[in-house]
């Protein structure tokens, strides 16, 4: 059992869970994901870590209710109730070094994510350029977590209601115009942005790592559902990654094999909501 010791909505359909899982907040490193299960009859479905305090015993989690399982959590679970089974800390730690320059791009609630990855790189010694993005300003979320660990930070929106109005390969692409030339750069968000993350950057030689956690499903590489591409070989995004080198990834195959089940991930078909069917 783990308690959830805060619950708070940041966006609309997006919630903030703060849980009692001191084993795994002992253990967890920046780009791990836990498994939960909410009770008996629940699916187990991944979370990707967005947060962890050592010294509390709590790791933080934010979900975004878009299928059945999702919306039964955001919906029905609150602060004192518990949730049935956390399992983790799951999947390659994020590689931190001093790189010397990183950019972290983070769109949507792929901004979660990139947190606590930007953070370790700021804390080994990096500049950290961070860019957020999401439809429109209402959607936003970790703004002023992703400042307090960046040197810079851009936001973008799709209607242009806070920061830019545009997508975040726009800076981006300008900053790397510039002549620079950042030792990594990080993108997290929909599949779609990370693979033109990936395309932006390729042009200019840049290390570019994307994490595929939006992908997995059972997290632990038996339903092969986040079954990926990568250069030469088939990966896991949940046993193998979730990072991985972008300009190996095969972007293509990977949406084309998002699209052929998008009939049926729905809330008619109990998806958990770690997929992306509502992905435009």
């Amino acid at each position: 059992m783990a308690k959830i010791i805060q619950k708070t909505e940041l966006a609309p359909q997006v919630y903030e869970f703060v849980v009692a899982a001191p084993l795994v907040a002992h253990k967890c490193q920046p780009g791990q994901f836990v498994m939960i299960r909410t009770d008996e009859q629940s699916e187990r479905i991944p979370l990707t870590i967005a947060d962890f305090d050592r010294l509390q015993g709590t790791i933080t989690m934010i979900v975004q209710a878009v299928g059945n399982t999702t919306k039964h959590l955001c919906e029905t679970y609150g602060e004192g109730d518990d949730i049935l089974d956390i399992a983790g800390p799951l999947g390659r730690p994020s590689h931190i070094e001093n790189f010397g320059t990183v950019i972290c791009v983070g769109g949507g609630i792929g901004v979660a994510p990139v947190y606590p990855i930007a953070r370790a790189l700021k804390a080994a010694g990096n500049k950290v350029i961070s860019i957020i993005g999401a439809r429109s300003a209402d959607l936003l979320i970790f703004k002023d977590k992703m400042d307090s660990v960046s040197d810079e930070l851009i936001i973008t929106t799709d209607d242009g209601s806070c920061g830019r109005k545009g997508f975040v390969t726009q800076p981006l692409k300008e900053i790397l115009e510039t002549g620079q030339k950042p030792g990594l750069v990080l993108a997290i968000g929909p599949v779609i942005m990370m693979r033109n993350v990936s395309e932006t950057t390729r042009p200019f030689q840049v290390h570019t790592i994307a994490s595929l956690n939006t992908i997995m499903v059972d997290g632990t590489g038996m339903c092969g559902g986040c079954r990926v591409r990568v250069g030469q070989d088939n990966m896991f995004a949940c046993v193998d990654g979730p990072e991985f080198d972008a300009h190996l990834v095969d972007f293509a195959n990977l949406v084309q094999r998002q699209q052929m089940y998008k009939d049926k991930e729905s809330l008619e078909y109990g998806c958990g909501g770690h997929c992306r069917c509502v992905e435009d």
